[in-house]
């Protein structure tokens, strides 16, 4: 029992977390979701109240899985460090967050040019409101960060080092490399539902900007989370939400 008691506490701490991010979460889908796609999936629950609360629900049940599971794999194989800050990660951690952010920021001039309707999305998050940020931090942030890093990118390496590195008495590093591109693959393309939501449609375009812009900044996470800890991924993650909006907010 011992050994549960701090994923325990670690999901505990999720719980509310999730609650908020998940609402949040819904409410911003509701406010920027193509019309169609929108009234398909409130009339398969019955009101935009139960589809906000069953979003709300998921979101919990995900960060409480994959938070215990995830941290109880994460420290089987030595990714699961304390859960502090130090300044210089810190430091590497905000200026790789404000970079991604940057980069997010600029999307805004270069697919946005060669996709209208993303452009349109860009004019409508430079006027987004707190809910809006408080998804993007919460959940984005925080939620996303235990699902595809702590939790599928750990389970993705545990496989990898046990299939085929039994021998090895650590996981090497070559399948927490390899665990990552793939943990950032299916981050990428765990946007393209939220795409189809928001634009109605996916075309070519769409997905390959969503593998390469999402996919990147998975990377990026990865590697702080498996070289530092999760909560500089998380932090990065956050950064990353906080600048390009802050960007789309000031042009737009």
């Amino acid at each position: 029992m011992t050994k549960l008691r701090k994923p325990l506490i670690f999901t505990l701490c999720l719980i509310p977390v999730a609650a908020v991010g998940g609402w949040f979460t819904a409410q911003m889908s509701t406010a920027s979701a193509d019309k169609a796609a929108l009234e398909a999936a409130i009339q398969q629950v019955g009101s935009k109240e139960m589809f906000m609360l069953i979003t709300m629900i998921q979101t919990v049940v995900y960060a409480v899985i994959c938070g215990f599971f995830g941290y109880i794999i994460a420290d089987k194989i030595g990714l699961m460090r304390p859960f502090r800050l130090d300044k210089k990660n810190t430091l590497i951690t905000l200026l790789a967050g404000s970079l991604c952010g940057i980069v997010l920021g600029a999307d805004a001039f270069t697919f946005a040019k060669w996709i209208p309707e993303l452009a349109d999305s860009y004019e409508a998050s430079g006027r987004s409101d707190a809910p809006t940020w408080i998804a993007s931090v919460l959940y984005g942030g925080v939620i996303e960060e235990v699902m595809l890093r702590l939790f599928l990118m750990s389970l993705i390496a545990l496989i990898g080092w046990k299939l085929l590195c039994r021998k090895e008495n650590a996981v090497p590093e070559k399948a927490l490399v390899i665990s990552n591109i793939i943990a950032a693959a299916l981050f990428a393309a765990s946007h393209l539902p939220a795409t189809v939501t928001l634009f109605g449609h996916l075309t070519p375009m769409l997905i390959f900007r969503c593998f390469l812009i999402n996919g990147a900044f998975g990377i990026v996470f990865g590697r702080l989370y498996r070289k530092h800890g999760i909560q500089y991924a998380m932090l990065a993650h956050i950064l990353t939400h906080i600048v390009s909006r802050t960007i789309w907010l000031i042009i737009f």
